[in-house]
């Protein structure tokens, strides 16, 4: 019973930090973000989940570490190869992060860090995969985990959708926007279903390494690293 109020507790945390983080102050996410994940571990921690179960515990660092420092360099990787390929660039550019150097440093170093991974991780790989591993196994906990998270990016989802999506008539075509009434729609499922993939992954190396770092870092790759090649292809970019 008690992991079963844990897992309902869990739940209406992550939902209550998913309106907060896609309406509340962007300036709080860093504090807010760490505070949300404090809660979910003491929430853990009640149902009798070890350190260990959470991937907190002492011989998950050097594992952690290792395969999460493997996932960062690929990522790193294919982000330059994306970059170097003129053709590719255009892939990078995402309007909500067309800013200058200084502020996408912080964003990729401050807030994806601390406002979005570390709850994220906790969240999921943490707290919800050590709830539904203790009593249905790995297998279970990574696939209930991955699709959560994809619908966890359904509000960020439309937001990302909105600042990239062509606005109704704003070139002069009428043709244009029945077309880009769809953008949308089209953008938010193909963020969440990515988002479930990346999930798996996320799974699988949470599982294999048996810490929380390995996906920690892995996810912090894929968002930090991803702001500063998008901040890069727009000062190249030329319309």
């Amino acid at each position: 019973m008690t992991v079963t109020v844990a897992l309902v507790a869990t739940v209406v945390v992550m939902v209550g930090a998913n309106v907060w983080v896609h309406a509340g102050p962007d300036r709080w996410q860093p504090v807010t973000g760490p505070l949300l994940a404090v809660v979910l571990l003491l929430v853990g921690r009640w149902a009798g989940l070890s350190w260990e179960q959470l991937g907190l515990g002492r011989g998950s660092v050097v594992p952690g570490l290792v395969w999460g420092g493997v996932a960062v360099a690929l990522v790193a990787a294919v982000y330059a190869v994306g970059l170097a390929v003129p053709a590719w660039r255009g892939l990078f550019l995402d309007a909500r992060h067309r800013v200058g150097a200084s502020r996408a440093a912080g964003r990729a170093l401050l807030v994806v860090p601390l406002g979005v991974v570390v709850l994220e991780e906790v969240a999921f790989r943490g707290v919800l995969w050590g709830l539904v591993d203790v009593g249905h196994g790995a297998l279970w906990a990574g696939a209930v985990t991955s699709v959560l998270f994809g619908l966890w990016h359904v509000l960020p989802a439309v937001d990302g959708a909105r600042a990239n999506a062509v606005e109704p008539g704003s070139d002069g075509d009428a043709d244009n926007a029945p077309v880009a009434r769809f953008i949308p729609a089209r953008q938010v499922l193909g963020t969440v279903a990515f988002t479930t993939v990346a999930g798996v992954v996320f799974a699988v190396l949470r599982e294999q390494s048996g810490s929380l770092l390995a996906p920690f870092l892995l996810h912090w790759a894929t968002n930090g690293l991803g702001i500063l090649a998008a901040a890069w292809a727009w000062t190249v970019h030329h319309d």
